[in-house]
């Protein structure tokens, strides 16, 4: 699933593209994603320019005057550019005809769990954004907050910080990579773990997830950033994907468990 630094790297690829530029015309192949794509769409965003682009959570705001288009990865999905008339693909459900470019933006998801929203109001109190919690690499996540969000829950630190209400976009590879990093167990509960942990903790999530946007996101199978290639974080995993593996640090073999349907991989020895 294409996590923070992916959706911070597909916004920022597009970005430059889209800003003060019109879209001319959408071309809707497969409505139906996760949610149906708004009837309205077409007629509330062709022709209006693009005033700029923002991100929340796995969230991407395309913003006009009119309103503001939300779009979702999903699991799968991906945003970049093709030639204007590239035929599209099975997968290929929607394109963006941008105004006097050559070029067209193009939604791709083999699974179909992203979205496609229209809304006029205030995107982050789009009921799909107003609950989250604060963005990981701002000031707003700080230690106070972690640790007093933390004192008493008992929940695994690692379902602990991919709560979304706790901060937005930590996912499940980048969890595991920040809990490695910072030598906790994932199966520890959130509320007996120290401040000073804590700390350490809270670093390295922001210090994994800026590493990984720097670096273009994680090499997923189906993941591309907008300039349609692949990214490249992958082969900088310390832990995720490499159950039975030697450690990086220690060289004792690497466990993997399920936590909330997820997999979670950590060393016995260097984590605790």
């Amino acid at each position: 699933m294409p996590e923070l630094p992916e959706v911070e790297t597909t916004m920022r690829g597009i970005e430059s593209h889209l800003v003060s530029h019109k879209i001319a015309q959408i071309d809707i192949r497969q409505p139906q994603l996760r949610w149906l794509i708004p009837s309205e769409l077409s007629q509330q965003v062709v022709g209006q320019e693009i005033s700029h682009l923002s991100r929340r959570g796995k969230y991407i705001g395309v913003h006009t005057d009119k309103g503001t288009m939300i779009i979702h990865l999903g699991m799968s999905g991906s945003l970049y550019f093709v030639p204007a008339n590239t035929p599209p693909l099975f997968h290929d459900h929607v394109d963006f005809r941008i105004a006097d470019a050559d070029h067209w933006l193009r939604y791709t998801d083999p699974r179909r769990f992203g979205a496609i929203l229209w809304t006029t109001e205030d995107w982050q109190q789009h009921d799909l954004l107003r609950h989250l919690g604060p963005e990981p690499l701002s000031d707003e996540f700080d230690l106070d907050y972690f640790y007093a969000k933390a004192k008493g829950r008992k929940v695994p630190i690692k379902t602990f910080v991919m709560d979304s209400k706790t901060v937005v976009g930590v996912g499940n590879i980048y969890a595991n990579e920040a809990l490695f990093m910072a030598g906790i167990r994932p199966t520890r509960m959130a509320g007996n773990i120290s401040k000073v942990r804590m700390r350490k903790l809270l670093e390295c999530i922001k210090i994994v997830l800026e590493n990984a946007i720097k670096q273009g996101g994680t090499t997923l199978k189906d993941f591309v950033g907008g300039d349609g290639k692949p990214g490249y974080f992958k082969q900088e995993l310390a832990v995720y994907g490499r159950a039975g593996k030697p450690c990086v640090r220690c060289q004792k073999v690497l466990i993997e468990v399920r936590q909330a349907q997820r997999s979670t991989v950590y060393c016995t020895q260097c984590q605790t």
